[in-house]
């Protein structure tokens, strides 16, 4: 079968833009829309209360610690634990003649994109309503699921493809980087609204003027999933042959994999601390460091263009050290950047702009590590898999990658919500009627810190993680030098030292076979 050319590789990745500019909206805005903070001023993102009114019941009533909002996000994980096995399943053993990955693919991009927008288009946006209704809460809860479902179908055979595109390391560690690369463009043109929605306020309002910018990144994220659907034809690099087993049997059978148990721990933690760092962005940009929320697209333009500018060394510095050391560098590195977010209204001497910047500085390394080698690295696990069982379930183990994702996320909305409120001078009792999550300082200064524990926990989880056995199993001539950037100097030796000692032993046999000194059966035990 053919290989991926680079330009071919770049499409590819045209699809991950599409899809991160959607879940970048979710990630993004989902708490900042329905859930606004205010400033110092007493005023919402928008610098005003122009038109600003109540959507979803507000404050913290579920359990006196839960928003509704935290609580859909939480129930969405719910549908995701039986739609993913089920979607992935479906590609995996699919007979389609145009391939397992690409038709879903299509029949999933636009419903995905047209969702996205309806996420935010609840019924009192037409109505005028300025009360929360029933109405609004049920219309939001069932566009989430609608977004998830039509985000699995999509994701999930486009994951896969990276394992069965990627028919070297080198392969793998190119697409990874060019698809790590479109997914921090996808997530920065997600954040765009905060810089034109302000030009649209007087004239459509506050929730419109969002609305209004979500829709052309819609239509953009569209036409970018389609492209790889319609520009590669899958059948001339991959050989599509069903995995022939069932949803929950080929889950059972993907957890059963010990390696994939201790990535998918370690990867939830990940998603964690960088969906609380995503979410939160707004909040420390705006409350800790007390800066017009224009600057968080300053910084998130600043931290993707820094982190692109490491792309080229990550796969380098992967042939010399090999992908788990990196990956636990990159948890640690990223722990780090959230520690000086923690500081930011502890050590007040230094301005909320320099602490922005070295914020930037610190993470952008980090980003490209996690940005890259995670995709990789379950690839190189479902291929080994493959080889192990001689079933083909690469989307199965990308379903389940994507649900850990997903699970990270719904996690940290839930999280955040319920800690970025503590230490506020507002009442409980004003807390529960209030329509935003009047986020304090303290209370961020908790997410942060909680976000530094969880990308320690997934470096330590990461230690567990046989990366030899896997690339072993999975190891081409093409892949020595990656093979290589694992073994230890004593294990080179140790292996130089046994092939010496079988050349010695096969001299030893051909000499004794010449002077007769060795039987036909000792001959054969050697053999």
């Amino acid at each position: 079968m053919k290989r991926l050319t680079k330009k071919q590789m770049w499409i590819f990745a045209v699809g991950q833009l599409g899809w991160s500019i959607l879940g970048g909206i979710i990630s993004a805005w989902l708490v900042a829309f329905y859930l606004p903070t205010k400033d110092k001023d007493g005023l919402h993102f928008s610098g005003s209360d122009i038109d600003f009114y109540t959507i979803i019941t507000p404050g913290l009533i579920i359990g006196g610690f839960l928003t509704i909002i935290g609580l859909i996000t939480a129930l969405c994980r719910i549908w995701d634990a039986v739609s993913d096995p089920l979607i992935a399943n479906l590609s995996d053993n699919s007979m389609n003649k145009k391939g397992r990955r690409m038709p879903f693919m299509k029949f999933a991009a636009i419903p995905f994109a047209v969702i996205t927008v309806l996420i935010f288009m609840a019924p009192s946006l037409f109505t005028g309503g300025k009360e929360p209704t029933a109405w609004n809460i049920v219309w939001v809860a069932v566009m989430l699921v609608l977004f998830y479902t039509f985000m699995t179908i999509y994701c999930t055979p486009y994951n896969a493809l990276i394992s069965e595109f990627g028919k070297t390391q080198e392969d793998r560690m190119n697409i990874s980087t060019y698809i790590s690369l479109t997914y921090f463009a996808g997530t920065l043109l997600a954040y765009t609204p905060f810089v034109f929605a302000g030009f649209l306020q007087s004239s459509v309002g506050y929730y419109w003027s969002y609305v209004v910018c979500f829709i052309p990144l819609a239509i953009i994220a569209c036409i970018c999933m389609l492209l790889p659907t319609f520009l590669i034809k899958e059948t001339d690099f991959i050989e599509s042959k069903p995995a022939g087993t069932n949803a929950f049997k080929s889950l059972g059978k993907t957890f059963k994999n010990r390696d994939f148990r201790v990535f998918a721990a370690s990867d939830i933690m990940y998603w964690i601390g960088l969906t609380l760092f995503q979410t939160g962005l707004p909040f420390f940009v705006k409350v800790s460091m007390n800066l017009d929320e224009f600057y968080v697209m300053v910084f998130m333009g600043a931290m993707t263009v820094l982190s692109a500018c490491f792309y080229p060394v990550v796969s380098i510095l992967v042939k010399k050290f090999g992908k788990k050391k990196l990956t636990i560098a990159g948890f640690l590195g990223l722990a780090l950047a959230y520690l000086i977010t923690a500081m930011i209204n502890v050590i007040t001497i230094i301005p909320g702009m320099v602490y922005g910047i070295l914020i930037v500085v610190v993470a952008a390394f980090p980003m490209a590590l996690l940005g890259i080698i995670p995709q990789s690295i379950v690839a190189d696990i479902a291929e080994a898999d493959s080889v192990e069982t001689g079933e083909k379930r690469e989307g199965m183990f990308f379903a389940a990658r994507t649900f850990a994702m997903k699970l990270g996320q719904s996690i940290a909305m839930l999280v955040f919500t319920s800690l970025a409120i503590i230490g506020t001078n507002v009442s409980y009792e004003e807390l529960k009627k209030s329509n935003d999550i009047t986020a304090s300082t303290t209370g961020l200064m908790i997410v942060a810190i909680v976000a530094v524990t969880f990308c320690i926990l997934g470096a330590l989880i990461l230690f567990l993680y046989r990366e030899k056995k896997i690339m072993k199993t999975i190891a081409k001539e093409e892949d020595k030098a990656y093979l290589e950037a694992i073994e230890s100097e004593e294990e080179i030796k140790e292996a130089a030292n046994e092939v010496e000692k079988i050349e010695d032993t096969k001299e030893e046999i051909i000499i004794q076979n010449e002077t007769n000194d060795v039987t036909k059966e000792d001959s054969e035990n050697i053999e």
